[in-house]
């Protein structure tokens, strides 16, 4: 999955950035609100964390300003502990969830995969579908049968992002979108590979080809 952190405090956000890439994330960080909004129409984030306190315009008005024109992206927004009234108006103006200044990684990374597959439709705690559960932790799925196996980075991204979109068409290009972040060389051939790879490991009939159209993960919806 892809996301957008909005930090102008840049100590936090280059370990936040760091922090999240580690956990399997691509990462685009932004510190101002004029460029975050930008980025936020502009590119496909599965995810915004969003700091309400930035300089040239605040987290809230870009976060209006994104729902006025109907961009629906998953916000996290980010408020001082003790600024109950930021938590209210975030809320109001269609924030999805809310995290308070101080606080652990692992609490931030909970709500993130909470509230992406709350949004999916996804009510349990874990990923789990067509017969694989992956272990988000340690960025490896088991099967059916309980066989573990390990992923890299690339191939942990590719498949959370087709597990949370199980009979969907994808194409290449909208795989690359959310598999790697704004400053990587995108080549969207490249994915033909690492889907191969993810057939090798966990079988080659569960990601399946449309010629001309991309791949499906599952099942097509009828």
């Amino acid at each position: 999955m892809r996301v957008l952190l909005v930090e102008d405090d840049l100590s936090l956000s280059q370990q936040l950035a760091k922090d999240l890439a580690a956990a399997g994330y691509a990462v685009d960080t932004v510190d101002n609100g004029v460029d975050a909004e930008f980025m936020g129409d502009e590119e496909p984030y599965d995810v915004v964390v969003l700091d309400l306190g930035l300089p040239q315009r605040s987290g809230l008005e870009v976060l209006k300003n994104w729902r006025s024109r109907g961009n629906r992206v998953v916000v996290i927004i980010l408020t001082a502990r003790d600024a109950w009234h930021e938590k209210v108006d975030g809320f109001k103006a269609g924030a999805d969830d809310y995290l308070a200044k101080p606080f652990h990684l692992e609490e931030l990374l909970a709500r993130i995969q909470a509230v992406v597959r709350r949004q999916k439709g996804q009510a349990d705690s874990v990923l789990s579908v067509c017969g694989l559960t992956l272990d988000e932790e340690r960025q490896q799925v088991i099967n059916a049968e309980g066989t573990v196996s390990a992923l890299t980075g690339t191939e942990f991204r590719l498949l959370r992002y087709l597990m949370l979109h199980p009979g969907r068409i994808l194409s290449k290009s909208v795989l690359t979108e959310h598999v790697y972040d704004y400053n990587s060389d995108k080549d969207s051939n490249v994915i033909e590979v690492y889907i191969n790879r993810l057939r090798h490991k966990l079988g080659k009939s569960l990601i399946q080809t449309r010629r001309g159209q991309g791949y499906v993960f599952g099942a097509v919806d009828q």
